[in-house]
């Protein structure tokens, strides 16, 4: 089968494309990004299978599932960080998806399932099922948007609504939670794991037991002598990884890397 990847988060798509790379029926011929390219190059040369992310900045996942010819509808594995909730929607479908993270073990049992699907191409309507679940997605995402878009963070005396997504880093300060957004920085009262909650989407990453960073907005990264992590976020602040998270850091950056062509 041919197949596309389409996530706006380079180690997603690594993982997406080694656990392809492992079974000889399938060949990946498209990798991308950005969700509009994507759209071009699939309405260009429409794949047998399409491994789609949810959430994307430019355009979500439902919205170029929504843009394909349905006369050209690939068999669509989403790829998806929502919560069990969510996941209901997808079980009743005659889509797939894959939680991030995934194992080999998931993805072999994804895998059975779109070849069942494949080599009965004419027996469940595709585009009537993507539609469905379209519409659930849908309600879920606008009930997750509800629930928790910003917080709250106190500056000068002042309460401000934050977004989470603008949100670079959260660090435990006593009582509190220290939010850092470009050169500002405000303050809540919370533990370091209650504010982990708040942040689910977000891909939030632990680097010391009171420190999360958001890696969309990591800009520069170097280590220390002795091979800790420095992480410098979009808004200039730095901050260093300790011993105990080194290796999970180290893992998370080395499969952002390029692979070799």
């Amino acid at each position: 089968m041919d197949v596309m990847i389409v996530d706006d988060e380079p180690a997603a798509r690594r993982s997406v494309r080694e656990c392809c790379a492992r079974e000889p029926d399938l060949q990946v011929v498209g990798e991308y990004g950005d969700p509009r390219a994507a759209l071009a190059a699939i309405r260009q040369r429409p794949p047998q299978l399409l491994f789609l992310d949810i959430q994307m900045d430019s355009m979500t996942g439902m919205e170029l599932a929504r843009s394909l010819d349905p006369a050209m509808l690939p068999l669509i594995v989403f790829v998806t960080a929502y919560d069990h909730y969510a996941l209901e929607a997808f079980e009743v479908s005659a889509v797939d998806y894959l939680l991030k993270p995934f194992d080999d073990a998931r993805f072999k049992a994804m895998l059975a399932r779109v070849r069942r699907r494949h080599e009965s191409a004419g027996s469940f309507d595709r585009q009537g099922a993507l539609a469905s679940l379209l519409e659930q997605l849908e309600r879920q995402a606008r009930g997750q948007a509800e629930a928790q878009p910003r917080v709250l963070g106190e500056n000068g005396g002042r309460l401000h609504m934050l977004e989470v997504s603008q949100v670079e880093l959260v660090e435990a300060d006593r009582n509190y939670v220290r939010l850092v957004i470009g050169r500002d920085s405000f303050h809540a009262r919370s533990t370091l794991q209650q504010a982990e909650k708040s942040f689910q989407g977000q891909p939030m990453l632990r680097i010391s037991r009171s420190c999360l960073v958001n890696t969309r907005h990591v800009r520069q990264i170097s280590r220390t002598p002795r091979g800790d992590f420095i992480l410098v976020v979009a808004g200039g602040t730095t901050v260093t990884s300790s011993e105990g998270y080194r290796e999970p850091v180290r893992q998370y950056f080395e499969r952002l890397k390029l692979a070799p062509g």
